[in-house]
Formats: C-alpha cells, structure tokens, sequence
C-alpha cells in the first residue's frame, strides 16, 4: 500500500508540469481557446477540485441528517453568484471577477478593499486544499500526527516551485481528472445510496433541526469556490459571451447533484459519527468501508489529485490577480516584479507561503469557515453589482446578494459562539483591508 501511494504521488508530480506545459504552449496558439468541454471540466474541477474533500465532516457536524440541504442551499447561492459574474462579464465585455467590475463604476477604493478580502479567501482556500491532502496522505501511510502538517507545506511548496518555473496553469489533463473524480465521489455516494439506512444520517450525533441546514450552508460555502476563476480567463474562452454562461451554470448544477448525493451516500456507508470524528479524512473511511483496500487507495488518489491540482490553479489565479492589483496601484509595487519565466514570482512566494504557514497551525473547520465568509461576502457585493447594474434577471441577482448577505451574518453569529478568536483575526484583515490599506499604500511604493 505505501509502495502504492508513493507511485501516485510521483504520478501527480510528474503529470501535472507536463500537461501543463502543454496548456501554455496551446494559449499562445489562436485556435486553442477553450471550448465549452474545456471551459466546463475547469469550472467543474474548480469547485469539486477539494471542496467535497474538506467540507462533508465540517457540514455533518455542524446540521446533522440535513447535511445534504446545506450543500444545496449553499448551491442555489453560488448559481445566482455565478449568474451576476457570467451577466457582468458580458456587460462589460471583459473578465477579471469582483475587482475589475468595481472598477468599471469608478469605485477604486471598495475595488482595492475587496482584492485584499478576495485574495484572503483565496489563501484560506489553498490552506484547506493542502490541509486536507495532508490528512489523505496520513491516514493512508499511518506515520503520526506530525506528517500530515509536513505534507501540507510539502504539496504547497511543489506547486509554488512549478508556477515559478511557468508551469502551474491548469492543462489539457483536466477534463480527464475531473471525469475520474466525478466517476469516484459519484460510484462510492450511489453505492452508499444502495445501503439506504435514514438513521445513519444522525447516528450519535445531536439532533441539529433543518434550521442548522443554513448555518451549515453558510459555513461551507467554499466548497463551491472556483468557477469565478474562469471569469479571469474570459479572453482565452470561445464565444466567451455563449460559452461562460452555459458552461459555468450547468457546472454548478452539476455539483450541488454530486454534492448531495455524496453528503447522502457518504453517511449511509459509515454513519453520521464517524463521518464527524473522522472528518479530515471521512471520504477515505466511506471508501473502505465500502470496497475494502481498493476502495481507500482510489478515493485516496482522487483526494489527492483533486487537492493539489486545486492548490496549483488557485495559486496560478491569484497570484495573478494579485499582479493585476498590484498593477493598479492597490497593492505595493514589490508584488509587480516578475522572474525571467515572466511569472510575478513574488506574489506567487508569498501567497504559497502564507497558505502553508495556515495548513500547517490552523484546523479544518476554522480554515473552511474563515474562507467561506470572505467568499460570502465577495460574491454578495458581485451580485449586489449586477442587481444595480440590471445585468441578468434582477430577481436573481438580488436573491443572491440578499442570501450571501444573510448567510455572512448567519455565520458570523455562529463564529462568535463556536470560534471567537478565529473570526477576530480575520476580522482584523478585513479592517486592515478596508480602513489601514490606504494608509499603508502611501507609505509603500506603488504604482503610480
């Protein structure tokens, strides 16, 4: 078995610059836009790349038997989030997310506030991603409590090096990784479903009510962060304003299915207990349970493929964005500089390390939830955006900033009960985002 994971490990290594060097050669050519496989496959993987694998013991814990609920509602939420970004890409005719379109209604500061809280979640995000591939990695090899955090910084500091080398943008592999994830996460929840037990749902666990399906929605909205990364590549999309938005939505219907049959199948294999006191690693434990050996080694690689190509196109995008800001005078011009690969590797440094130094102190449910609130918030002001700008049908636009906003309140109240010091900390980021961040950049080169 340890030979096993070793030979999959170095697959991940190996397979990954090399399609993603492919990639970049492809975007340099003009006939290799994405088309809507491509452009569906990144927005699927996007999401499922990690999010599924951090979230199901975090959302067990928190509603019990209406964990499932969680993940739909926290669905209907992102596909109105998704909706205003897909209709605010084509009203402006350009991508770049939430800190472009601020800027186009010339409100520069709010733009420059929320970049900072964006690029924060992003950085929670990555720690979850290389938390969660440690705990995989560990439970499989059983070498203690220390190499599951080791493994974290590892993955972290593999995927930092090949993005400074030019190689960390997703390739061509993606559409079969993300196929091989969804055949995973979807055979072990189908044969979960056919042990059909409704007790498993809240087995030894307190009885939660359908209430605390939207304290869970709210505390694992990350799990469907990742598709607002396409809205950066708009440029290298076909037909961008026909594409993006069939590809982007249908993805996300997609995954709220996958999502709740997972939250469903998962339980009935192993139980709502065990689900929760194993939460790091409950996928692996449902794989087990449910074909043996086999079953853990291919749920484990699929944990493992789905984490770290996560952490590589969330680093390769913000560092990115990051760029992007630092460009516009938001951030300090340091962040601007670029090796001889042309990669702003200072950003990229600075990103991973952060994100490692998180995996390597924090738990799982204070990452995940810390990053689901600044994505909450981030996609309420999007949607906010398109509800003024009458980009898309209002009635969805101003669902979704209303629900994002009720769900960042919902989970600040529960962080205040449960995680006071955690929701402190990134309180103070926010205030420094917001409030000291002009003070900073007048005391730090930027770009004029």
């Amino acid at each position: 078995m340890f030979a096993l994971l070793i030979i999959n490990v170095q697959v991940i290594c190996d397979v990954i610059p090399h399609f993603a060097t492919d990639k970049i050669v492809n975007v340099n050519q003009s006939k290799s836009k994405l088309g809507f496989n491509g452009t569906w496959s990144m927005a699927v993987g996007g999401m499922i790349g990690g999010g599924i694998f951090s979230t199901l013991g975090v959302v067990v814990e928190i509603a019990g038997a209406w964990a499932w609920l969680s993940f739909a509602a926290a669905g209907l939420v992102a596909l109105a989030a998704g909706y205003s970004y897909v209709k605010l890409a084509a009203h402006y005719g350009e991508g770049g997310g939430a800190f472009t379109f601020l800027r186009e209604i010339n409100a520069e500061g709010f733009a420059g506030s929320l970049s900072w809280v964006l690029i924060i979640g992003y950085v929670l995000t990555n720690a979850v991603y290389a938390f969660t591939f440690g705990q995989y990695l560990g439970y499989i090899m059983g070498l203690g409590p220390w190499f599951p955090r080791m493994a974290g910084i590892a993955i972290v500091a593999l995927f930092v090096g090949l993005n400074l080398r030019g190689v960390g943008e997703a390739g061509s592999v993606e559409v079969f990784l993300v196929w091989f994830k969804l055949v995973v996460l979807v055979g072990l929840a189908g044969w979960g479903l056919t042990q059909w037990d409704p007790p498993m749902l809240s087995q030894s666990v307190p009885d939660a009510g359908i209430g605390a399906a939207l304290f869970g929605a709210a505390s694992v909205f990350m799990a469907f962060e990742g598709f607002q990364l396409l809205t950066y590549d708009y440029n290298d999309i076909k037909n961008p304003q026909k594409t993006l938005p069939r590809a982007v939505l249908s993805a996300i219907a997609v995954v709220i299915v996958v999502y709740v049959i997972v939250a469903l199948g998962t339980v009935m294999l192993i139980g709502a207990d065990q689900v929760v006191q194993h939460k790091e690693v409950a996928l692996a434990m449902a794989g087990q349970e449910a074909f043996g050996t086999v079953g853990l080694i291919v749920v484990s690689i699929a944990a493992a493929f789905s984490t770290g190509s996560a952490i590589n196109a969330t680093l390769f995008a913000t560092a990115r964005l990051t760029y992007r800001v630092a460009e516009d005078g938001e951030l300090p011009a340091a962040l601007e500089h670029k090796n001889t690969a042309g990669i702003p590797n200072r950003a990229v440094i600075g990103l991973g390390t952060t994100a490692a130094i998180l995996a390597a102190v924090g738990t799982l449910s204070t990452l995940v939830e810390a990053a689901s609130l600044a994505f909450l918030f981030t996609f309420a002001v999007v949607c906010w955006l398109a509800f003024h700008q009458r980009a898309g049908l209002r009635l969805v636009t101003g669902f979704g900033a209303l629900a994002a906003a009720a769900a960042s309140v919902a989970l600040i109240v529960r962080l205040i009960r449960t995680d006071p010091l955690a929701l402190a900390f990134l309180g103070l980021l926010v205030l420094i985002a917001v409030f000291a961040r002009p003070v900073l950049l007048r005391h730090l080169k930027t770009k004029p």
